[in-house]
C-alpha cells in the first residue's frame, strides 16, 4: 500500500498544523514531524514552509500534492474493488457543494444512498464554485457540485439550467406588473452574494447597467432575503436558492432570460471507484425524479 508518509503529507495540507494532522492520525506530533522530513530528503527539495501559526505548501510541494492525492485516491479505489469482489459493500465518498445544492439536493441523496449502501461512510464539504472544482481537481473530494464553465481538468457533466430571478420587498410592483425591466431598476439598491457575482449574477446586474455604487453584498441567501424584506434593496438569486425560502417578498422574473447551469464534477482518477460509481447513480436518479425530462445529461 501507499507510503503512510503521502497520507501525512495530504493530512497536514488539509489541516494547516503538525499537530492538527497528528490528532487526526491519531499519532504524535512529532511523528508526523519526522514523517515530513523523511519525504522531504527522499524527495530532495522542502515541500512545506514552517511559521509560528502552522505551514503552508511551497511552490513544489503545490506540485506534487496533485500526484500525491491521486496515489491516494488510486489505492482507495483498489481496495474498494477488492471489498467489492469479497462481496464487502465499505468505502468513502467526498462530496462538495456550494450552499443551495447542500440545502436542496443532498439531504434526499445521502438519504437514498445511505438506504443502499450503509456501510459506506459520507463526507461533506461546502465551499465556493471555484474552491469545489479545485478540490475536485486535487482529489481532495471525489465529486463536486458547481457553475458552469469549469477549466480544470476533470469529468464535468451539466445538469440543470436553474434560471435566475429578482427578489423585491413585499410592496414593490413592477410597471407592467409581471417582469423587472430596466425603468424598475433605476436607483435601486442590489443586495448581492459576492461568491456569485462574477458569475451568472453578473449578467443581470450589467445587462441593466447597476451602478457599483448600488450593490452591496451578504454572506448568504436568507440573509439577503431578509434585507429584502426589510426594504433595503433587491436582491438576485437563483430558483435553487428559493426553493426553501419563505418570507415577505416577492419574486419577479426579468425581461431578459437569466440562468446559471449547475453542473456535476468529478475526479478523473476516483471516477471508476465502486463507492463513486454507486453515488453518482444516485445522483442522477434523484435529479431524473425531481427534474424529470429537464436534464442536460
Amino acid at each position: 500500500m501507499a507510503n503512510f508518509s503521502y497520507e501525512v503529507f495530504t493530512t497536514v495540507v488539509e489541516q494547516g498544523t503538525f499537530n492538527q494532522a497528528a490528532a487526526l492520525l491519531n499519532v504524535t506530533p512529532s511523528a508526523v514531524s519526522h514523517s515530513i522530513n523523511q519525504l522531504e530528503i527522499e524527495l530532495g527539495f522542502p515541500i512545506f514552509i514552517r511559521n509560528r501559526t502552522g505551514v503552508s505548501l511551497t511552490p513544489d510541494g503545490r506540485k506534487i500534492l496533485p500526484i500525491i492525492q491521486s496515489i491516494l485516491n488510486t489505492e482507495d479505489r483498489l481496495r474498494q474493488v477488492a471489498n467489492n469482489i469479497i462481496g464487502v459493500n465499505t468505502g468513502k465518498i467526498r462530496i462538495g457543494a456550494f450552499s443551495s445544492v447542500s440545502t436542496n439536493w443532498l439531504p434526499e441523496i445521502i438519504q437514498r444512498f445511505k438506504k443502499e449502501y450503509p456501510e459506506i461512510e459520507i463526507e461533506l464539504v461546502q465551499g465556493g464554485f471555484n474552491d469545489i472544482a479545485e478540490r475536485v481537481r486535487l482529489g481532495t473530494i471525489d465529486i463536486g457540485f458547481s457553475l458552469l464553465p469549469i477549466s480544470e481538468n476533470i469529468l464535468v457533466e451539466p445538469l440543470i439550467e436553474d434560471p435566475i430571478f429578482c427578489v423585491a420587498p413585499a410592496d414593490f410592483i413592477p410597471r407592467n406588473q409581471k417582469w423587472i425591466t430596466a425603468s424598475d431598476i433605476g436607483r435601486k439598491n442590489f443586495i448581492l452574494q459576492e461568491v456569485d457575482y462574477d458569475r451568472d449574477t453578473k449578467k443581470a446586474i450589467d445587462r441593466y447597467n447597476v451602478s457599483a455604487n448600488a450593490i452591496s453584498y451578504s454572506i448568504d441567501d436568507a440573509s439577503i432575503l431578509s434585507m429584502v424584506e426589510s426594504g433595503l434593496g433587491l436582491g438576485v438569486l437563483p430558483e435553487l436558492a428559493l426553493q426553501k425560502m419563505s418570507g415577505d417578498y416577492k419574486v419577479y422574473p426579468f425581461s431578459a432570460k437569466f440562468a446559471r447551469t449547475i453542473c456535476l464534477l468529478t475526479n478523473l482518477t476516483t471516477k471508476e471507484s465502486p463507492s463513486v460509481v454507486k453515488m453518482r447513480e444516485v445522483i442522477f436518479d434523484y435529479l431524473d425524479d425531481v427534474y424529470t425530462g429537464d436534464l442536460l445529461n
